[in-house]
């Protein structure tokens, strides 16, 4: 019989932290969702968790750890918006590092036997030279976010060596499925689908040649799991080792959809990647865990869940 643990799941409303929930309760956790619904939403949340509305920078943050006890920590709150990042470095910093750091603090207090963060891909390698990118590519983010994430990952480095935190980092691609806001800092599968549902023409920004790894919220929230049972601790990245272009995934979903909405034409954003792509190989090996579902098949049923 598996041993069941308590969980505390930071960002559990959240579209990736919910799904990682669900999964949870699943496999026969007792779950505690952290979140303070500033980008999540009540209409996520597993009925059967235990929800906590907080800030993880908030002090009473030790109050949930000294009557829960969590034994495992899966930490996916976060400010996830790359260009407000941009336009405020300060704000992103105190949820993403202080956050983080408040978050990390109480882990080692308590004693949690692991911890799993959802880091980036994307915004930690920028335009790389090798595709699919492995882990032992060179980090330079470009981005105050994707600092804010490299900074918790070295930090998560400091707890375990000198306090013995087991840890692991999932490096995510371009996460894409059910629940995801298509409003707000939303992925370009949540924007395109529901405008092609609503009638309305999406809108390509540049080229439209740029490339992206889209991985399916399930397959990511498998990764996390896996990232529960094993004993290895490390970074790893959770993608498909494959680029698609944002004008492909537009033919896939008007195919889907069954819509002949011609895109609309923008400027291209300064600073954009113009190819993101994962190698996968580090979390088959260490993790056990792979991508199960194809492009096609993760679209439709987003977009099913969407109609």
């Amino acid at each position: 019989m598996k041993k069941s643990f308590t969980c505390l799941v930071t960002g559990g409303a959240g579209f990736i932290g919910s799904h990682v929930a669900d999964r949870l309760i699943e496999e026969g956790h007792r779950v505690v969702v952290v979140d303070d619904l500033s980008s999540g939403s009540r209409k996520n949340l597993n009925p059967k968790a235990t929800f906590i509305k907080l800030d993880i920078q908030s002090p009473k943050l030790k109050e949930v750890f000294r009557k829960e006890r969590p034994e495992a920590v899966f930490h996916f709150a976060a400010q996830i918006d790359v260009r407000k990042s941009v336009q405020d470095p300060v704000a992103d910093a105190k949820v993403n590092i202080l956050g983080s750091l408040n978050l990390l603090e109480n882990c080692v207090k308590h004693k949690v036997k692991k911890v799993v963060f959802a880091s980036t891909g994307g915004a930690i390698y920028g335009d790389a030279d090798v595709i699919p990118t492995p882990e032992s590519y060179p980090a330079h983010p470009v981005s105050p976010y994707g600092v804010a994430k490299l900074s918790v990952e070295h930090y998560l480095h400091y707890y375990h060596k000198i306090f013995g935190l087991p840890y692991v980092v999932l490096r995510f691609a371009n996460v894409y499925g059910p629940r995801q806001d298509p409003f707000g800092e939303a992925g370009v599968v949540a924007i395109f689908t529901n405008a092609l549902l609503s009638g309305k023409r999406p809108t390509i920004y540049g080229s439209g040649r740029q490339t992206r790894d889209f991985v399916f919220v399930g397959d990511a929230a498998e990764a996390a799991l896996k990232g529960l049972g094993r004993k290895k601790v490390g970074i790893f990245n959770v993608g498909t080792g494959k680029q698609t272009s944002v004008q492909e995934l537009l033919r896939a979903l008007q195919t889907i959809v069954g819509s002949s909405l011609g895109a609309k034409k923008g400027p291209a954003r300064p600073g954009e990647q113009q190819k993101s792509c994962l190698a996968w190989s580090g979390a088959r090996r260490a993790l056990g865990w792979k991508p199960k579902h194809a492009l096609r098949e993760g679209l439709r049923e987003t977009v099913v869940s969407f109609q």
